[in-house]
């Protein structure tokens, strides 16, 4: 039987965590690069808004979802959820953060690793009715 799970590196994880953010329309996505820091944890960042708490919790398990389904890939560890303003999913290599919008300003993690390199993911164009 023939695998359908892609090689696991970090530059394809992101690219699977980015899709499973736009299937639940995540907004603000940004993906870090943190390969070249010194000391950094990790090798991505990708990091996305949430509109409502419901939002919130959609979309981390749209990323679980389709990270699984492409990989075969758990979170080593996951956070947040109980409190329904920011989840953690940390995949080693790439860490996922979705945010509530106030939290995510509130937090400034972008702020926080300036020196990263960032790509923006520009949102999907809506389909005209």
């Amino acid at each position: 039987m023939k695998s359908t799970l892609v090689r696991q590196d970090s530059d394809t994880l992101t690219e699977v965590v980015v899709r499973g953010m736009q299937e639940r329309k995540g907004t603000d996505i940004v993906v870090l690069n943190l390969k070249e820091l010194k000391n950094a944890v990790a090798d991505y960042f990708v990091i996305c808004s949430a509109s409502s708490d419901t939002q919130l919790d959609a979309l981390a398990r749209s990323v679980e979802e389709e990270v699984e389904k492409l990989t075969g890939q758990h979170p080593w560890q996951s956070e947040g959820r109980t409190n329904r303003e920011w989840v953690l999913l940390d995949y080693v290599d790439v860490v996922v953060h979705v945010f509530l919008r106030d939290r995510r300003q509130f937090y400034a993690l972008e702020e926080l690793w300036g020196d990263a390199e960032f790509t923006y993911i520009e949102e999907p164009a809506e389909a005209s009715r």
